[in-house]
């Protein structure tokens, strides 16, 4: 939504267990751990949630509840803030449940434009703290789409199982492996929680973040986070492919919204999966990756369509025809024209047993650093059905001609739950 439409409309009164987790989690009332969720987790009541729609207009207001949860096939959003919390040592099984439930109230409320509870940013008390803080009043919706997702640690942390969650880990769920050339921030990595925030301005993510942070006063704490602008991927066929911060276009085979097929084959787990409570649900990689912008700034055009593989201005692949042509890799006979180190050839699904996934990255500037350079890359997101999908492809990339000019320096993997029926909460059938 944009200032000059009318305000959303407030929802019809919250069922009871609704009201529940606005009271709890806004009003301070944690006990009761919300057992009327409980009994809705897993995949019950689907039907009667609403389906994230893939598209939309910029600005309008994407469904919050339905099978899937928003963030992963919608319309890529302008915007992104990102991340990761853990949850407190003190912290019980029903403080992550009530945890859970809030987020889903608030997101639920945030994403239609809507303040995080009734009373708000400016109708409650004047003698305490409102329960929005306000920056977003007026702003509107603007596509906020706020995917919620949870780390291995969430299941075990130094040899314990602090919310008896153990035997629901899926196993595929643990750190990924060590990769060549990684340089590694441990703050910039891992989490117990994670949340996706797109929108398509700045302000209104920034705000989903800060108000679930503060939501989760008590018991979790933001451990790291990341701003995001210019998104490098497209997610529907009507979205122009972007460029990356080295000036090529970004995401061109990237996976649709309207192609079920490959989402089913690529991105979902099956639906007859273990544990049951991620059917239907996918993986999150997260790559925090630094570009080395100066020397890719100095670097012959001719020697940046080699590294790529592709041409700077069209996107076309060297072995030639427009932007979506099919990389031909034995044109050119004996000195290929698209060469076979380069990133196209060495990610391409040919060269990797068919694997593709969905991504949703985005351009990120944290200022600069000690010697005055950019501090600048790509913050990579991608969705698979297996971790283990990523993995190849990140191992296929050893060799890569731009290995050179970036730098893996964040890292973190997340199981994301299927979406949540209303009345039921994100993550619910993780305590079915």
């Amino acid at each position: 939504m944009t200032q000059d439409r009318p305000e959303p409309a407030e929802p019809a009164e919250p069922h009871d267990a609704a009201r529940g987790l606005s009271r709890r989690g806004l009003f301070g009332l944690a006990a009761g751990a919300g057992a009327a969720g409980l009994a809705l987790g897993g995949g019950a009541g689907y039907g009667i949630g609403r389906a994230a729609p893939a598209a939309a207009a910029a600005g309008d207001p994407f469904a919050f509840f339905g099978r899937r949860q928003a963030g992963i096939t919608t319309r890529v959003q302008d915007h992104l803030h990102f991340a990761t919390f853990d949850m407190n040592s003190s912290a019980t099984r029903d403080d992550l449940i009530t945890l859970l439930q809030d987020w889903t109230y608030a997101a639920s409320r945030m994403t239609q434009g809507l303040d995080v509870s009734a009373t708000g940013a400016v109708g409650g008390p004047p003698e305490a703290p409102p329960d929005d803080t306000g920056e977003a009043v007026g702003l509107g919706a603007h596509g906020l789409t706020i995917t919620i997702g949870v780390g291995p640690t969430l299941f075990e942390r130094d040899g314990a199982d602090p919310f008896g969650l153990a035997d629901r880990r899926p196993a595929e769920l643990r750190r990924l492996p060590a990769f060549l050339g990684d340089d590694l921030d441990p703050n910039a990595g891992d989490g117990d929680l994670c949340i996706q925030a797109c929108a398509d301005d700045p302000q209104v993510a920034f705000h989903a973040i800060r108000n679930l942070t503060r939501i989760a006063f008590g018991r979790a704490r933001m451990r790291w986070s990341q701003l995001g602008f210019g998104r490098t991927s497209k997610t529907t066929a009507t979205q122009a492919t972007p460029r990356n911060l080295f000036g090529f276009k970004d995401g061109t085979a990237n996976i649709l919204a309207d192609d079920e097929r490959a989402l089913r084959e690529h991105v979902w787990v099956a639906d007859d999966t273990q544990p049951a409570w991620l059917a239907g649900g996918s993986y999150l990689v997260v790559r925090k990756i630094a570009m080395l912008i100066e020397t890719w700034d100095r670097t012959r055009l001719a020697e940046q369509h080699r590294i790529v593989g592709r041409d700077k201005g069209e996107g076309a692949p060297l072995s030639g025809g427009d932007e979506f042509t099919a990389p031909d890799f034995a044109h050119g006979g004996g000195a290929p024209s698209i060469d076979p180190a380069s990133h196209v050839r060495l990610a391409h699904p040919d060269h990797n047993g068919g694997v593709r996934i969905l991504r949703r990255g985005y351009n990120y500037v944290d200022g600069t650093g000690e010697l005055g350079r950019l501090d600048a890359g790509l913050f990579f997101l991608s969705y698979q059905r297996s971790p283990e999908r990523f993995v190849t492809l990140q191992r296929a990339l050893s060799t890569d001609l731009m290995n050179e000019y970036i730098r893996h320096v964040g890292s973190a993997v997340f199981a994301i739950p299927p979406g949540a029926a209303e009345g039921s909460y994100v993550g619910a059938g993780l305590f079915s």
